[in-house]
C-alpha cells in the first residue's frame, strides 16, 4: 500500500500509553506466577509490580486527572480524552490489583508455607506468639502511636502519601466525656511492615498491621473498639517547577519536595472488610469517586513485603549468584587509560562488572597528568564510590565539574544532598539547562600526554549507580577517539555555559539532532527498500511513544523494511495492521534483569550502523531532555551488540509478543525446540 494514501494519524493505529504501561505491570506480575522462577524472586516480582503501580498513580494518573480538569476534551494519539482514559485505567488497574492479591493469598503464601516461611494470621497465633506480640506492641509500638479522635477540636489529620493508616470505630466516652465514634491512627513511616517472630522451625512473620489491629484497644482505655480498618492514600507526587519564574532552581525544588507528601489524592485503598458507611466517609473526606477506590484483601502496601526477602536466608529460593566478568583488555593492565588508548572498550552490565567505570574515575582522580574531570550525574545511590573519587580529585587540585539533575524523579532529595557534598569539596556543580532535564550519561577526562591534551570518555545507556548496575542491563563505552571526545567536551560546554549549539562530529544530541537524525536514518532504510536493497531496523528501548518516530516506522514497514523492536515497557506503536505495520514485530523481555539499554541499529545497505543511547523514543527524551546517542564504530564491538540483539530476538522463554489489539502473549516454544533465554545465554557467554 502506498503510504501517501494512508492516514498514519488514525487513532486506531496507536495504543494508549497508560494502558500499555499497565500491560507492562501485568507482565511483571506474570513472573510472580512463573514456576520456573525461584520462589523468593517470585515474591520480589509481585512487590515490584505493586511499587510500579504506586508510581503509575502518583505520576501518570495524577497528570491525567489534572488534564481532565484543565482540558477535558483534549485527545491523545489514540483518540481518548482524559475522562475516557481514567475510565479505562480504572477497569484495568482494578483487575491488576485483584490479581496481585490473588497471587499473594492463593499462590505465594501457601508455597512459602511449604518451605517453612510463614505469614501467620491473627486467628492462628499460638498463645506463646500472642504473648510475644503483645509485649512487642507495648514496648515498640504503643509509645510511638498517636491515635486522633475525630471531633470539632480534632479535625481529620493530614494523611501522608502512601502511609499506613487505620480508621477505628468506637463506642463509649473518653476521659473527657467525649464520644466521637471514630478515630484515625497513622502508623509511623519508619515502622517495619513485617515483624519476624522467634522460631526454631523456619521463618515466622506477622504483618505490623495485624499487630496494631489485634491490640488497638490498648490505645482506647475505657472505650470499646467496634472495628479497625487499614487504608492508604496515594497522592500526586509529581511536581512542577516554572523554569521561567524562578531565580534559584535548588530552592524551587526544595520547596516542591516539602509538599510532595501532601499532593492531591489520586487513589484510596481500604480493607475490603470495611463497612460501606466507613468507606463512604473516607471517600467523602478525600473527595474521591469509586473509580479510584480499591478494596483490598490483605496489607494495603504489598511492596513492603520485600523486606522478607533479605530476612530469609534461603539461597535455594533465590537466583543463583554470579560474579560479573571484566573484559580481558582491562585485566591485562592496571592502567585504564593505556587499555582504552589501545582500542575502545564495551561493557555490558550486569553481566560485566561496573567496577571498571569506578576504577576509570578513581585513576583519573589520582593521576598527576589528569587536569580535569567532567561528569553528569542523574542517579548515583547512597555512598557512591564515584562521588568519593570526584571529591578526591577536587581536593587534589584537579578541575572537577559535575552536572547534577535536581529533578530526577524520586531522587530529588538525594541529588540536593549530593550537590551540597560536592560543593563542600570545591567541585564545580551546575544543574544543567533551565527547562531541560540532563539525562545524558557521560564522563570526560582530560589528560596531558606528550605535551598535548587527550580526551578519554565514558558514555553509557544507564546511570552511574553501582547498585542498579547489578540488576539493570546497560551498555557503557570507553573511548579516546578524538572526534568523540571533542563532541563530549562541546556538550559539557553547552551544559555549563550559555554558548550556542555547536556542530557535533559523531554524537546525536537531544534536543537538537537526535530526533532528526533517527528519522533520517529510518528514511534511508525506506529508500534502500524501495531500491530493492536489503533494509532492516532493530531498536531496543524502554518505551516507544513519540508520534513522528512511530509514523516513520510505519512508513518503513509499508516500504518493506524489516523492523524488529525490543521494547521493555510502553509501546504506543501497534504492530500487525494490514497495509501499515505487517513488517513490524514488537517483543518485550521480562527476566532476571531489568532491560534498560537503548540501542538503534540500521542495516544501511550493508554498512551496518549501531548506536547506543541514554534516550528512549519518547517526546520527553527527544525534545525536553539533554540526551546523547553515540556510535559503536568498532566492528568487533558493534557485532557483539548485534549478537546480543539476535539472542533477544530468538528468546523463546522470557519474551512477550505485542499483538495488534494491545495485549501481550508469551512466546511459546515449538515441540522439541531448545530453551533460549537471552539473559542467561549472555551471562554464560561472558562468564566463560
Amino acid at each position: 500500500m502506498d503510504s501517501n494514501l494512508t492516514n498514519l494519524q488514525k487513532p486506531e493505529f496507536y495504543i494508549n500509553r497508560d494502558l500499555s504501561l499497565l500491560e507492562f505491570n501485568k507482565r511483571v506480575l506474570a513472573q510472580a506466577k512463573n514456576e520456573n522462577v525461584p520462589l523468593l524472586e517470585r515474591l520480589n516480582y509481585l512487590c515490584i509490580s505493586c511499587s510500579n503501580l504506586d508510581e503509575f498513580f502518583e505520576v501518570r494518573v495524577a497528570s491525567i486527572i489534572e488534564m481532565a480538569t484543565i482540558a477535558p476534551k483534549a485527545v491523545g494519539l489514540d483518540g481518548l480524552n482524559p475522562i475516557e482514559q481514567l475510565e479505562k485505567i480504572s477497569i484495568h488497574a482494578q483487575q491488576l490489583v485483584s490479581e496481585q492479591y490473588q497471587v499473594i493469598n492463593e499462590v505465594l503464601i501457601p508455597k512459602l508455607e511449604q518451605e517453612n516461611i510463614r505469614f501467620i494470621r491473627r486467628s492462628d497465633w499460638t498463645e506463646e506468639q500472642h504473648k510475644w506480640l503483645l509485649r512487642y506492641f507495648n514496648e515498640e509500638l504503643l509509645p510511638i502511636l498517636t491515635p486522633v479522635g475525630l471531633d470539632s477540636a480534632h479535625p481529620f489529620p493530614r494523611i501522608l502519601n502512601k502511609s499506613l493508616n487505620f480508621i477505628i470505630s468506637l463506642t463509649g466516652k473518653d476521659a473527657f466525656g467525649r464520644n466521637s465514634g471514630r478515630a484515625i491512627l497513622q502508623a509511623p513511616r519508619g515502622l517495619p511492615r513485617v515483624i519476624q517472630l522467634p522460631s526454631d522451625n523456619g521463618y515466622d512473620f506477622v504483618f505490623s498491621s495485624s499487630i496494631i489491629h489485634a491490640f488497638v484497644s490498648e490505645l482506647f482505655t475505657g472505650m470499646t473498639v467496634k472495628g479497625c480498618y487499614q487504608f492508604r492514600v496515594t497522592r500526586n507526587s509529581d511536581f512542577y517547577v516554572d523554569d521561567d519564574a524562578i531565580d534559584d532552581l535548588l530552592l524551587a525544588v526544595q520547596g516542591e519536595l516539602a509538599m510532595r507528601n501532601y499532593g492531591d489524592e489520586v487513589r484510596l485503598e481500604i480493607d475490603a472488610a470495611c463497612p460501606d458507611e466507613t468507606v463512604n466517609f473516607l471517600l467523602d473526606r478525600f473527595e474521591m469517586n469509586r473509580e479510584r477506590l480499591f478494596l483490598i484483601n490483605g496489607p494495603v502496601n504489598l511492596n513492603r513485603i520485600q523486606e522478607v526477602i533479605d530476612l530469609v536466608d534461603r539461597p535455594d529460593l533465590k537466583f543463583i549468584p554470579f560474579k560479573p566478568s571484566i573484559p580481558t583488555q582491562l585485566t591485562r593492565t592496571k592502567d585504564m587509560f593505556a587499555a582504552i588508548k589501545r582500542h575502545d572498550v564495551l561493557l555490558h552490565h550486569p553481566f560485566e562488572a561496573f567496577s571498571p567505570v569506578v576504577e576509570f574515575i578513581r585513576q583519573a582522580a589520582v593521576a598527576p597528568d589528569v587536569l580535569a574531570i567532567k561528569q553528569t550525574l542523574y542517579r548515583t545511590g547512597a555512598d557512591s564510590p564515584i562521588v568519593a573519587a570526584l571529591i578526591k580529585a577536587a581536593r587534589a587540585g584537579k578541575e572537577v565539574t559535575v552536572v547534577i539533575e535536581l529533578r530526577a524523579r524520586f531522587d530529588e532529595k538525594a541529588n540536593i544532598d549530593l550537590a551540597s557534598k560536592l560543593q563542600e569539596a570545591a567541585v564545580h556543580v551546575v544543574y544543567g539547562v533551565v527547562g531541560y532535564k540532563t539525562h545524558a550519561k557521560m564522563c570526560l577526562v582530560l589528560k596531558r600526554e606528550n605535551n598535548e591534551l587527550r580526551n578519554y570518555v565514558h558514555l553509557g545507556t544507564g546511570n552511574y549507580h553501582r547498585k542498579t548496575a547489578q540488576i539493570y542491563t546497560d551498555y557503557g563505552l570507553f573511548s579516546c577517539d578524538k572526534d568523540l571526545g571533542e563532541d563530549v567536551r562541546r556538550v559539557f560546554a553547552q551544559l555549563t555555559s550559555l554558548g550556542k549549539v555547536t556542530k557535533l562530529h559523531k554524537l546525536l544530541q537531544s534536543p537538537f539532532t537526535l530526533h532528526k537524525g533517527l528519522l533520517e536514518k529510518i528514511e534511508r532504510e525506506i529508500n534502500h527498500a524501495k531500491a530493492g536493497k536489503p533494509a532492516k531496523i532493530i531498536i531496543k528501548v524502554n518505551a516507544i511513544v513519540e508520534e513522528q518516530a512511530i509514523q516513520a516506522l510505519y512508513r518503513a514497514s509499508q516500504a518493506g523494511v524489516e523492523i524488529k523492536l525490543i521494547v521493555r515497557g510502553v509501546c504506543c506503536l501497534r504492530p500487525g495492521i494490514a497495509g501499515v505495520s505487517e513488517n513490524i514485530e514488537v517483543r518485550s523481555i521480562i527476566g532476571r534483569f531489568l532491560e534498560h539499554a537503548r540501542v538503534y541499529c540500521f542495516a544501511n545497505n550493508g554498512n551496518q550502523e549501531v548506536y547506543a543511547s541514554s534516550a528512549d523514543l519518547m517526546n520527553r527524551n527527544m525534545f525536553r531532555r539533554v540526551e546523547v546517542c553515540f556510535p559503536i564504530e568498532s566492528k568487533r564491538l558493534s557485532n557483539r551488540i548485534l549478537h546480543d540483539l539476535d539472542l533477544y530476538l530468538k528468546d523463546n522463554s522470557q519474551a512477550w509478543q505485542l499483538l495488534s489489539d494491545g495485549s501481550y502473549q508469551l512466546f511459546t516454544r515449538a515441540e522439541n525446540e531448545p530453551v533460549m533465554q537471552a539473559q542467561t545465554q549472555i551471562l554464560q557467554e561472558l562468564l566463560i
